[in-house]
C-alpha cells in the first residue's frame, strides 16, 4: 500500500526564546522588537517572497499590499489604539518601518485570504473530561517554513491589562495563549466572504488576550468593524469552553456541551456556512476536523500527555494534525511550526517547536 513518507522536519534542540516585556504598550512593543530584531526582520523577508511567488494569484505587489493595509489603520486606532502603540514599538525596537509591521498583521486581509496558507488544529478538554480534574487547551500553528525559526513566546506585563503568556513568530502581534484571569484564546482562520475594510483580525485577537471575563473574550472577538474573522476557541478555566465563529458582519456562539471542542479552519454553524468563501477548498480542514474529533473523543479522561499524541497524528499526511512541507506548491506547502498544550489551572504552555512528531515540548509559566 502506497503512503507518503514523512520527511524529516527540522529538529530544534533549544526550546523557543522567551521575551518577558513590561510597561506601556509601547514599551512592551519595543521591547519585543529589540528581543526579538533578527526574527521580526526575517519574517518581513519572508512576507515579501510570500508576496513575490503569489504575484500571478493575487496581482499584489509588496508596495501594493503596504497601501491596502494602510486603510485598515484608522479602523484599528479609533478602537484599539493600544495595540497599534505595540506595533510602533516593535517596529521601533526591531529598526523597521512601521508600515512593514502593520502589513504583515493585516497580511490576510490585504491578500484576501487567497492564500488559505493556515491549517490550524484547536482543541480544549474541560475539569470534566480531563484524569486530574484541570481545564486544558491545545493547538497546532501552521504556517510557512521559513517562518518556523522566526517563533518565540512572550510573557507580558502590560501596565493596565492582564498578564499575559502567548506564542507569535516574527511580526505579528501575539494573539494565541493566556492571560492571569483564566481566560486563553485559540485561532483559527476562516475564510468568509464579507470581508471589508475594518479592524484587522489580529489586532481583534491582541485585543481578546486582555478580557478578565469570558462575556469580555466574546464580545471583543465580535468587536464592530471588524474586517472580517476568525474562530476564537475560549475557554475559561472554570471549564467554560466557546468557540466564536465570526466573518465581518455575523457570527455563532457554539458552546462544549460535553465538555470538548475542536475547531478547524472552516465554518461548522450552517448560518456561518453561508458566508464560507470556496468551501471546497477546505476539504482537508473538515478531515483534520473529525479525525481531532474521533481521537478526543476515545479518551473520556485526557491528559496533557493524551492531547500532545494527538498533535503529532499524521493521518490525511501532508494536510495532517501534525503537518509536514511535501508538496511542491509554492502557495500549498504550509507546515506545523509548534504545537502547544495550556493548562490552566496550572498556568502553564507545554510547547513544541517544529513538528511535534519529532520535537521536544517545553513548559512555560505565566509569570503573574
Amino acid at each position: 500500500m502506497f503512503k507518503h513518507e514523512i520527511p524529516n522536519p527540522p529538529i530544534h534542540q533549544s526550546p523557543p526564546p522567551l521575551i518577558e516585556v513590561s510597561g506601556t504598550h509601547r514599551e512592551m512593543g519595543r521591547q519585543v522588537g529589540e528581543a526579538a530584531r533578527e526574527q521580526v526582520q526575517h519574517s518581513i523577508a519572508n512576507a515579501h517572497i510570500l508576496i513575490d511567488a503569489a504575484y500571478n494569484t493575487l496581482e499584489l505587489t509588496w508596495q501594493g499590499a503596504q497601501n491596502q493595509s494602510r486603510k485598515y489603520l484608522p479602523f484599528a486606532e479609533e478602537r484599539y489604539p493600544q495595540y497599534v502603540e505595540e506595533m510602533r514599538g516593535i517596529a521601533e525596537g526591531s529598526n523597521v518601518e512601521f508600515n512593514d509591521i502593520v502589513t504583515l498583521n493585516a497580511m490576510e486581509a490585504v491578500t484576501t485570504d487567497a492564500l488559505h496558507l493556515t491549517r490550524c488544529t484547536s482543541m480544549a478538554v474541560n475539569d470534566e473530561r480531563t484524569a486530574d480534574g484541570h481545564v486544558l487547551a491545545a493547538h497546532t500553528e501552521d504556517w510557512i517554513p521559513e517562518d518556523e525559526n522566526d517563533v518565540f513566546v512572550i510573557s507580558a506585563k502590560p501596565e493596565k491589562e492582564p498578564p499575559f503568556l502567548a506564542m507569535t513568530y516574527g511580526g505579528l502581534l501575539p494573539n494565541v495563549g493566556f492571560n492571569a484571569y483564566g481566560i486563553a484564546q485559540l485561532i483559527n482562520s476562516v475564510y468568509p466572504s464579507d470581508s471589508r475594510v475594518g479592524i484587522p483580525r489580529l489586532v481583534v485577537a491582541r485585543a481578546v488576550l486582555s478580557s478578565r471575563r469570558i462575556s469580555g473574550a466574546i464580545g471583543r472577538a465580535v468587536v464592530q468593524h471588524r474586517a472580517a474573522g476568525y474562530n476564537h476557541l475560549l475557554v475559561h478555566e472554570s471549564g467554560e469552553i466557546y468557540s466564536i465563529e465570526a466573518s465581518a458582519r455575523k457570527f455563532e456562539i457554539l458552546y462544549a456541551h460535553d465538555g470538548t471542542m475542536v475547531h478547524t479552519n472552516h465554518y461548522l454553524e450552517p448560518r456561518m456556512q453561508q458566508v464560507e468563501k470556496d468551501p471546497e477548498e477546505l476539504i482537508s480542514s473538515r478531515v483534520r476536523y473529525f479525525r481531532a474529533s474521533r481521537l478526543l473523543r476515545q479518551n473520556d479522561k485526557h491528559t496533557i500527555k493524551s492531547l500532545q499524541t494527538i498533535q503529532q497524528d499524521h493521518v490525511n499526511i501532508p494536510n495532517s494534525i501534525c503537518n509536514h512541507n511535501i508538496e511542491g506548491n509554492p502557495l500549498d506547502r504550509e507546515k506545523t511550526i509548534n504545537a502547544m498544550v495550556i493548562d490552566l489551572n496550572m498556568r502553564e504552555m507545554h510547547i513544541a517547536w517544529g513538528n511535534p512528531c519529532q520535537n521536544t515540548y517545553f513548559t512555560y509559566h505565566l509569570n503573574e
